[in-house]
């Protein structure tokens, strides 16, 4: 399931930099440097730094990081022009506003200055209300890259910080889920492969005494460590049994219990599907229940398959639900199959679906194969399918074969 729970879908909102406009002048003249001074001086959040010394511009620019650069095209030992092409060749100096302040108004000096990076060409000196707009407008702009870069980056960091977290969620969920059987009259193989932002998928299974086997997969709305985290708890009730006074024999009692104990009011919202069966080896009789959930496949000679579920309410929804159990018999060399909908919800290139009824036809082509290898060409197949080595949600796929 893709639902999104309200935190989950928070817009990203970092703490951004203040930043004052830091005004940078490169003019050989004093005089320029006073004028600009004293029309600026009035100007509240503008500070101005002077550099009489064109040779000295671009460690100075380095050094104090201007949001615009007032430059000087006609200067002793430096060409402006090749100033400013420095300037844009420069790592550090590259995407600050630049100004060129020239004595003539001329067309080719111009074009020139643009050519190189210029953001801006003024006949000096001007007026002061324009010069002001002008030093305003260009770090407003250079500001707001800044910030988006910042932004930027610290996107990238939460996406990493996250990216670590979720495949420590995976790591653990991995590590509650059961071993293969291989011996007995009763084996089972498994494969869970989460997606890139982790759905809430788990599975077990366990002997409830000698002669009952349980088996069970539930899968939590939504993405993410919150929704990991309800299935971790989910998945634990049910395989330590803990739930006082309840029959773990008994598919109903169980998903009642399991429905009052996992209100979505109290889970920030979060609910989930369940199938939950229990095997008599002496009757031979599989009693199942889901709640939501996609049916499993009951595969065995000479019958068709058959889908195993019950229509009920998903677990957390409501507390007075009322659910309904089925049940089947067994016949030698049985096998069957649990899965979410992760497994055949996929959608193609062409953005059509992958059906139940496509992977109920895929699997009865495919006979299981010994560890589960059948589940790991189905898997490639819909990576390729998806044309993504990740699916949009979690693999989780049980086979529980019966002798």
């Amino acid at each position: 399931m893709t639902t999104l729970s309200a935190s989950e879908s928070q817009a990203f909102t970092p703490s951004l930099t203040e930043y004052q406009i830091r005004v940078l002048l490169i003019d050989d003249q004093a005089m320029v440097g006073e004028t600009v001074r004293r029309m600026l001086a009035p100007e509240a959040g503008i500070v101005l730094e002077y550099c009489q010394d064109p040779t000295r511009a671009l460690p100075m620019a380095v050094e104090w990081q201007p949001t615009v650069i007032l430059q000087d095209l006609v200067m002793p030992e430096v060409n402006g022009l090749d100033l400013v092409r420095f300037f844009r060749a420069h790592p550090k100096l590259k995407d600050i506003p630049l100004i060129v302040l020239s004595s003539k108004e001329e067309a080719v000096t111009k074009a020139e200055a643009f050519a190189l990076g210029a953001n801006d060409y003024l006949v000096k000196l001007p007026d002061r209300i324009e010069l002001v707009a002008r030093i305003r407008y260009h770090s407003k702009g250079y500001i707001n890259l800044l910030q988006r870069n910042e932004a930027y980056q610290a996107l990238l960091e939460s996406q990493r910080k996250l990216a670590e977290e979720v495949a420590q969620a995976a790591k653990y969920v991995l590590s509650l889920l059961p071993k293969p059987v291989g011996e007995g009259d009763i084996r089972t193989a498994w494969r869970y492969a989460p997606s890139a932002t982790l759905g809430g998928d788990s599975f077990g299974y366990h002997w409830v005494d000698e002669d009952h086997f349980a088996l069970y997969l539930l899968d939590v709305c939504g993405h993410g460590v919150g929704s990991a985290l309800l299935s971790v708890s989910a998945l634990n009730v049910l395989r330590s049994q803990s739930l006082a006074g309840i029959d773990f024999r008994d598919p109903v009692a169980v998903l009642s219990a399991m429905n009052l104990a996992f209100q979505m009011s109290k889970h920030n919202n979060l609910y989930f599907t369940l199938w939950y069966g229990v095997f008599n080896r002496r009757n031979r009789r599989l009693r199942y229940c889901s709640a939501g959930h996609p049916p499993a496949l009951l595969f065995g000679e000479p019958q068709e398959p058959v889908q195993l579920m019950t229509k009920n309410f998903f677990i957390g929804g409501f507390p007075r639900v009322e659910y309904t159990a089925s049940d089947v018999e067994l016949r030698p060399n049985s096998h069957l199959y649990l899965f979410s909908d992760g497994v055949y919800e996929v959608e193609r290139p062409d953005e059509s679906m992958w059906s139940l009824e496509e992977l109920q036809q895929y699997l009865g082509e495919q006979p299981p194969e010994a560890g589960g290898a059948e589940m790991d060409a189905l898997y490639k197949s819909l990576q390729q399918m998806h044309a993504s080595e990740i699916l949009e949600d979690d693999f989780s796929m049980v086979r529980v074969d019966f002798e």
